[in-house]
């Protein structure tokens, strides 16, 4: 029997590398799509293996963006789609926030149903932003689970870019299970839900300027100043590879089908990750100590959530903040 082809969109993500790494690592058969040729080169030289191949879609917001890819590729029969706009640089909120992840996802779906009726299980990148209550919405008592829905409207996306990509995420969310519900297609649909996500790049860092929106997090307070006044930024977290792991057991494991997999690890606050990078990388001396008491207090008041109906669908134990921020450290150290 033939491994399985499992499609990636938007294969060289954060989270989407990890993804396409695991697979391979899996032997299963990998076709990701990229926006340029470049791209998909580095991703060909990382990756290193006869099982991997890329397409290059320039645009998913493009109507039939998906439709050549899955056509040259009928042997597909997995869709994982990672692809969607994460920019907080933008001039049009609904041009280029919402309505491009809301296309995106319906493209991607359009295109499978049409072209590839083999595809059995679909796989959905959303986001905890999909869940949560923000902003004016808040309510400290809340506690969330795979039920709940961000309460965001259309008009209050349109606020800002902060509040465009919370409702990107819900939308883009909202239009697939929608999609499945109406047009009834052959495949099973499944979305995972992470927070902020840490945790190292899933190949070596060539280039450390070019960090993810979520590394950057680590980054920058690896740049502060012993003087630095250090972020009150908190919120919930969980490592890229329990995410990568969870979009495979989205479709290999069929208790998930239909399912939000709602991932989150735990809370963690900016003082939290500086107190585990100084008790770990001593040599580092411009690390500012901050108030380290400080990190208890920020947690508390992040967001509650039980996620027991995911982690008992996936079986499995998620990796605490000081690993992920540990191995994070450790390669951006390392990197040239």
């Amino acid at each position: 029997m033939s491994p399985t082809a499992v499609f990636v969109s938007g294969a060289n993500g954060f989270i989407a590398q990890h993804i396409v790494k695991l697979l391979i690592d899996k032997n299963y058969i990998v076709i990701g799509s990229v926006r340029s040729p470049v791209k998909g080169d580095e991703l060909v030289a990382n990756i290193n293996s006869p099982n991997f191949s890329y397409v290059v879609v320039p645009d998913i917001g493009v109507s039939g963006a998906f439709d050549e890819a899955l056509k040259a590729h009928p042997e597909v029969t997995v869709f994982v789609h990672t692809a969607s706009p994460f920019r907080f640089d933008i001039s049009d909120i609904e041009k280029e926030l919402l309505t491009p992840a809301i296309e995106g996802t319906k493209n991607a779906l359009q295109s499978v149903q049409k072209y590839a009726p083999q595809v059995t299980n679909v796989v959905v990148t959303s986001s905890f932003a999909a869940i949560g209550a923000f902003r004016q919405y808040e309510d400290p008592s809340k506690i969330f689970t795979e039920a709940d829905w961000n309460p965001i409207t259309w008009e209050a996306s349109l606020d800002n870019a902060g509040d465009g990509y919370l409702g990107s995420k819900k939308f883009a969310e909202q239009a697939a299970w929608d999609y499945v519900k109406t047009e009834k297609p052959n495949f099973k649909l499944t979305t995972v839900n992470p927070p902020y996500v840490f945790g190292p790049q899933a190949f070596p860092i060539k280039n450390k300027k070019e960090s993810n929106t979520s590394s950057e997090v680590v980054n920058a307070l690896l740049k502060l100043s012993p003087s630095s006044k250090i972020p009150e930024t908190h919120h919930l977290f969980v490592d890229v590879r329990d995410v990568a792991a969870a979009h495979i057991s989205a479709f290999e494991n069929p208790e998930a089908a239909g399912k939000r997999l709602f991932l989150a690890s735990a809370p963690w606050s900016s003082q939290g990750i500086v107190n585990i990078i100084r008790k770990n990388f001593t040599e580092l001396k411009n690390i500012p100590v901050g108030e380290p008491w400080k990190d208890n207090l920020y947690r508390s008041a992040t967001y509650k959530f039980n996620n027991s109906k995911t982690i008992e669908t996936l079986k499995v134990e998620l990796l605490p903040l000081d690993t992920s921020i540990i191995d994070s450290v450790q390669q951006i150290l390392e990197a040239k």
